[in-house]
């Protein structure tokens, strides 16, 4: 059992780190504090290959693998957890399209979301169905060559500036859960209308509503057969909740270090207050909590790479980083005290933006079912 990185990837990991350092860390708060989607960004992660760690180089991708994802999806949290989210838009899709997509699909969608162009989405939420994917009520009739979709898809990463993305919806609602079908979609048409929504974080990375009513698309956008959705959306929700770990990973790091750089600079009563034992007790969680979620993402990253089955090692780390994170960032802003809590200061923006990678890509909750029923033998998470 090796624990090393190879050289190759301590290179993409470093190339990645001088990148948020430089590119993402300076004006994070600014940001933030104006909600600003940083296209230009996008672009340039798009220009390095970070959204083709996982894609062919035959679809304008690296190959490097899930581990090299991991590893810039951490420095690139690290520097603000909202460009996080952005990754998952793009391989998301990308992901699904490379999976399940007939090769003109391929070739015409996978290149532009790898090189940043296009900004994806996947929209599977909606008002009543977010952790029960079944209760989805978006349809899409079948109309000739085209198919009619109408529905609302809410708290949508992306929705407001997105070109294009994954859209789920039932062909067939008599099937239940087979009867669910996945579409690839460009945004650029008649019968889709935005909104965009507020959120308690990740402030530049934009959520909103989609609402379809007779959104046309051609049949050569279905990916797969009709009543593959579920099986296209459980199967991308492994790949981009792997993903999410790892920006966990990469905010309860951030929260760390400021932690510790505090401990080390505030004095009371005559020394630092790192001497205090409470705030020992309380770097020491954060370190133990931070260096476990690793390397169970990590494991789950190799584990893709290996073209070997890893859904319960993904819910373990997804659980295990949302919760490292979350602990991280608010023992970070006691540490901090009023710092903490200012918003000149980074920790309340990392406590804000914690809180939501203990729901998106399946809560907490729904990771502790999955672990406990495959213990319990009621449902096998790796089949």
């Amino acid at each position: 059992m090796d624990f090393e990185l190879s050289e190759e990837l301590v290179a993409v990991r470093d190339l990645a780190r001088e990148f948020a350092e430089k590119e993402i860390a300076p004006t994070a708060a600014k940001d933030d504090r104006e909600r600003n989607f940083r296209k230009d960004l996008l672009l340039k992660m798009g220009e390095l290959g970070f959204f083709g760690t996982v894609i062919p180089e035959e679809y304008g991708g690296n190959g490097l693998g899930f581990l090299a994802l991991a590893l810039i999806t951490e420095e690139v949290a690290r520097a603000h957890s909202a460009l996080r989210v952005a990754i998952n838009m793009q391989i998301g899709p990308a992901l699904a399209l490379l999976k399940f997509g007939d090769e003109e699909q391929k070739k015409k969608w996978i290149p532009p979301l790898v090189r940043g162009e296009s900004v994806g989405c996947f929209a599977i939420t909606e008002p009543d169905a977010g952790s029960d994917v079944a209760a989805i009520r978006t349809t899409a009739m079948r109309k000739g060559d085209n198919y009619l979709i109408n529905g609302t898809k809410l708290w949508i990463s992306n929705a407001p500036v997105a070109d294009g993305g994954l859209v789920y919806a039932y062909t067939d609602k008599s099937q239940k859960h087979r009867g669910l079908s996945a579409f690839y979609a460009n945004f650029d048409r008649l019968g889709i209308t935005r909104r965009a929504l507020e959120t308690l974080g990740a402030h530049a990375s934009p959520i909103g509503e989609l609402t379809f009513e007779n959104f046309a698309l051609s049949a050569e956008n279905l990916l797969g057969k009709e009543g593959d959705g579920f099986k296209v959306c459980m199967w991308q929700l492994n790949q981009t909740r792997l993903n999410c770990a790892a920006g966990a990973v990469g905010l309860a790091r951030a929260a760390r270090e400021a932690a510790v750089n505090y401990c080390n600079q505030r004095e009371q009563f005559g020394q630092k207050i790192g001497q205090y034992q409470m705030n020992q007790d309380l770097i020491a969680q954060m370190i133990v909590h931070e260096e476990a979620a690793r390397l169970l993402v990590h494991r789950a990253a190799w584990l893709a790479d290996q073209n070997r089955l890893n859904n319960l090692e993904v819910s373990i780390a997804k659980y295990t980083a949302a919760e490292a994170a979350a602990y991280a960032a608010d023992a970070a802003l006691r540490i901090l005290g009023a710092y903490g809590y200012s918003t000149e200061f980074p920790v309340e923006r990392y406590y804000r933006d914690a809180k939501s990678y203990q729901i998106v890509e399946g809560s907490s909750n729904i990771q502790k079912i999955i672990i406990a029923q495959d213990a319990l033998g009621y449902r096998k998470a790796n089949r």
